[in-house]
């Protein structure tokens, strides 16, 4: 959890602030997931903040939610033809993909449990950023992660938008994002390793 905290911190995910009149704070909790290595043993415990977002009311809190996900199809598709090709597979996790994105709206949520800052009792945190559960969170994430690799010059399939491709002299490099997982295959190592840097 400590580290949880530090990484919301270190983001400045929200200001403490007391709560406007008219406004009402959300809740929050702590999920814990158990991260496991292939062999099956434990690799590491992981806390995540998570805000309740159960408890938003659509056209206040939000109204866009829809983000796209990767077809099933299109992952088997970029598993063959790195097979077939002998490309190499990467796979990379954004490490708190969420907390990198500004929210818009104007959002409060209750101090984390167990985290209350001292003298600041009755407090809550105004968002910055987007915490994990917040309806809105996975279209915005998506949002700028498309934003970034489209810089990069990577180009959106029109059959499936979760995929991301290049074709050029030295090769092509193939993305498939799934929420915060990404895949990425290629016959072009240089380009790899740029894309890999520039992420």
């Amino acid at each position: 959890m400590s580290e949880e905290m530090a990484a919301l911190e270190a983001n400045q995910n929200w200001d403490l602030v007391p709560l406007p009149s008219g406004k009402k704070a959300i809740g929050c909790k702590w999920v814990f997931v158990l991260k496991m290595n292939p062999d099956g043993s434990v690799s590491r415990l992981k806390a995540r903040l998570v805000a309740k977002g159960y408890a938003q009311v659509y056209s206040i809190d939000y109204t866009e939610t829809f983000s796209p996900v990767a077809k099933m199809a299109s992952v088997r598709i970029l598993i063959s033809l790195t097979a077939s090709h002998h490309w190499p597979l990467h796979q990379l996790e954004v490490k708190n993909a969420f907390f990198h994105r500004d929210l818009h709206e104007e959002m409060y949520v209750e101090q984390p449990p167990g985290f209350i800052a001292q003298g600041e009792c009755g407090y809550v945190c105004r968002l910055k950023k987007f915490l994990y559960g917040l309806r809105q969170y996975p279209r915005a994430w998506f949002g700028r992660f498309s934003s970034v690799v489209l810089e990069f010059g990577l180009q959106r399939s029109e059959k499936d938008h979760s995929i991301f491709y290049r074709h050029s002299g030295e090769g092509c490099i193939f993305l498939v994002v799934y929420v915060d997982d990404i895949v990425i295959t290629n016959s072009d190592s240089s380009g790899i390793t740029s894309l890999k840097t520039f992420l």
